[in-house]
């Protein structure tokens, strides 16, 4: 593939820009500094730099981002920045997209791609891709809310309000859920694993039984784990969509 090709596909901007970033000598492979455009390289294993930054290549994008509070996994946010901001140019550029949401005040794993097949693979109920929530409740929890979760609770929403010369439409009906896995790890802290991604269903979850949540955490999306040391806003490559879920 051409090295001027290979730039615009991993977000470098237009075919015209990623040709001149090589003519004017801001692009190197393999340490070397490369000024030619039409220059081919078997791009898989690739790795170049830009600018002075390392760049591997991979066909499609897959990033692991340490979600902090206050930020919306949204394209457009409408109140606070969006998750893309702690990307780099080039990965917004080529599309990636939160896989799922958290929402802005909820930290953690977050996983962002540009391939579509593999956004629904692991949102998609049929999967199964395990995530796991630590919460933080109001109030202390008893083996009774947790034995609830296991066995399963019926989430609702709120009767809908009419107004005036508009008909106030039926509510919808409670989704029942459960979680697959549970446990009170200290007196007000809560590990759920949950297959489903329905609308805060942590927090409404824990409504059901009687509490509330406070703060939320989530350390694990699938057979993937938060890097230690990753901080809040830092992005990492996961090599290949294996390495979360078969």
């Amino acid at each position: 593939m051409r090295l001027s090709q290979i730039l615009f596909s991993q977000g470098f901007g237009t075919r015209r820009l990623c040709a001149g970033l090589i003519q004017h000598g801001e692009v190197r492979v393999n340490g070397e500094l490369v000024d030619d455009p039409e220059a081919e390289y078997e791009p898989e294993g690739l790795q170049f730099e830009v600018s002075g930054k390392t760049w591997p290549y991979y066909e499609k994008a897959l990033i692991l981002l340490n979600k902090p509070a206050g930020y919306e996994c949204s394209q457009k946010p409408k109140h606070h920045p969006s998750v893309m901001s702690l990307l780099p140019a080039p990965l917004r550029e080529r599309g990636v997209q939160p896989v799922g949401r958290l929402d802005e005040d909820t930290t953690g794993l977050l996983l962002l791609t540009d391939d579509g097949a593999l956004i629904h693979k692991l949102t998609s109920p049929k999967h199964h891709v395990p995530k796991v929530y630590e919460a933080r409740c109001k109030h202390p929890l008893s083996a009774e809310q947790v034995a609830q979760l296991l066995a399963g609770v019926e989430l609702r929403e709120p009767e809908p309000v009419a107004r005036p010369g508009r008909p106030a439409r039926p509510a919808p009906p409670p989704e029942f859920t459960r979680a697959e896995a549970a446990e009170a790890y200290d007196s007000h802290g809560l590990r759920l694993t949950l297959t489903e991604g329905k609308y805060h269903q942590v927090k409404r979850m824990v409504a059901a039984v009687g509490n509330r949540v406070e703060a939320l955490h989530r350390p694990r999306f699938g057979a993937l784990s938060l890097p230690e040391d990753l901080p809040p806003g830092g992005w990492t490559w996961v090599s290949s969509p294996a390495l979360i879920w078969p």
